[in-house]
């Protein structure tokens, strides 16, 4: 087939009269000639050779696998074994066979470790309350386990990990987040019964009474409708309540009249304590009761003596008691004795200086450590209620002695630690500004006003 046959009639026609253009121009000659061509790809391709015409080869190559079991067991080496997290409080009765029980732990090794170990073994002495992390395998092993521990010296974050065959244990710091905390409530029963209502811990209420203790007598002193308004420190670990701390200002309105006080400390002046708003110390040389909580049975007067029978003077106040309550003392001073006394039984005679002495008969024991001479402070448990001595019952006799003389406490003027001077004052103005501020939200005018 020749090469005119090859191409369509129209095509031919193109060409012709392109050459009958004898001026004709580029552009468009160029675009006539790409016409051309494509009329002409058109034309031959019907005649390109068809590819089921041409000859195949297959040629077929069989692959072997790779061998992946070295790959295979080196995962299963390295492999983590299933995991489970378990947090528990320890409970009051609680041991530590039955903490590690409720974290799913049946390790012995693990149980051997924590009671031998010296720093683990405080797992095991935890107080009701605490939080214990565990990480542990479905099998009951123990990986790993962690609590917070409370030293007096300072807080810290016990640490007992898997290590190989073993276990190893550590102590990390863990710093305290410090937070204020206000609670207020009204007296209907007792103070304690109002302290749980308001959710003021058992520590803080303890300081409110010692706050206290030198004008209001707790045990019998106390009626419904006084109310208090405590601020006190509150320390946290990672969003867990570890302690209370010390109480910052504290308010207490008892039959019309307002106690409070303030808490102030200038390490420069040696000055610290609690005060009130005018600056005074509260702290008076003598506390109002050597129990915290006791009640009064036989007060400083004329009465008929309980083992002799005769009328004559008692020269004291008789508490009454259970045996083994606390006794404190009521001022500083020192101990001018320490023993049994005929009487009196177990007694402890303290000089607080000047004229000024106290006598605590009938103790059941004596707190070690309290020795002729030996300094006491204010408030430091110096013996336990008992009946030693001529006693019917468990109580505590006090004197108070002016020159050897029992006297009547009440009677007595007792003198004020001085007030705050100078820069500690003005130091002390500005701490007042945030607690007073703080008393007035927490008072039932402005607590009425935000519940309407």
């Amino acid at each position: 087939m020749s090469l005119r046959d090859k191409f369509p009639p129209l095509a031919h026609r193109l060409l012709a009269s392109l050459r009958a253009i004898p001026n004709a121009n580029l552009l468009t000659v160029a675009a006539l000639g790409l016409s051309l061509i494509a009329f002409g790809a058109a034309g031959v391709a019907p005649y390109a050779p068809d590819a089921s015409e041409l000859p195949v080869t297959i040629k077929v190559e069989e692959l072997g696998l790779p061998d992946l079991t070295n790959q295979i067991d080196a995962l299963h080496a390295t492999e983590r074994p299933e995991r489970f997290v378990a947090e528990e409080r320890v409970r009051a009765g609680d041991n530590l066979a039955s903490l590690l029980d409720r974290l799913g732990v049946a390790d012995r090794e693990a149980a051997a470790f924590i009671r031998t170990h010296a720093d683990a073994r405080a797992l095991a002495g935890l107080r009701p309350g605490q939080r214990v992390q565990a990480i542990v395998t479905a099998q009951g092993q123990l990986l790993s386990a962690s609590t917070l521990i409370t030293d007096p010296q300072a807080e810290h974050r016990l640490f007992i990990e898997r290590a190989g065959a073993g276990f190893i244990a550590r102590k990390e710091p863990a710093p305290l987040e410090r937070h204020i905390e206000m609670r207020s409530a009204e007296i209907r029963s007792s103070l304690f019964a109002a302290t749980d209502a308001a959710q003021v811990p058992d520590p803080v209420a303890m300081q409110l009474v010692d706050i206290f203790s030198s004008d209001i007598d707790f045990a019998s002193d106390l009626r419904k409708g006084d109310r208090f308004e405590v601020i006190y420190e509150t320390f946290w670990q990672g969003g867990e309540w570890v302690r209370s701390g010390r109480v910052l200002g504290a308010s207490f309105r008892k039959d019309g009249k307002t106690h409070q006080a303030i808490w102030f400390g200038d390490a420069r002046s040696e000055q610290s304590g609690y005060f009130d708003l005018e600056g005074r110390a509260l702290k008076k040389a003598f506390l109002k009761s050597p129990l915290q909580f006791s009640r009064v049975t036989s007060g400083f007067a004329m009465r008929v003596h309980p083992i002799s029978g005769l009328w004559k003077q008692h020269k004291g106040i008789d508490f009454a008691a259970p045996t083994g309550t606390p006794i404190r003392a009521t001022g500083d001073g020192h101990v001018e004795f320490a023993g049994s006394q005929g009487g009196y039984g177990n007694v402890v005679v303290l000089h607080h200086g000047g004229s000024y002495s106290t006598a605590y008969a009938h103790m059941s024991r004596i707190s070690p450590g309290i020795r002729k001479g030996g300094k006491v402070l204010q408030g430091q448990v110096i013996g336990y209620v008992g009946t030693s001595g001529w006693s019917t019952g468990s109580h505590l006799h006090y004197e108070f002695r002016v020159n050897n003389d029992a006297r009547d406490p009440n009677s007595i003027a007792a003198p004020q630690v001085p007030m705050l001077t100078g820069a500690s004052f003005q130091q002390f103005r500005q701490q007042l500004v945030d607690i007073t501020h703080r008393f007035r939200l927490l008072s039932p005018e402005t607590t009425q006003l935000a519940s309407r």
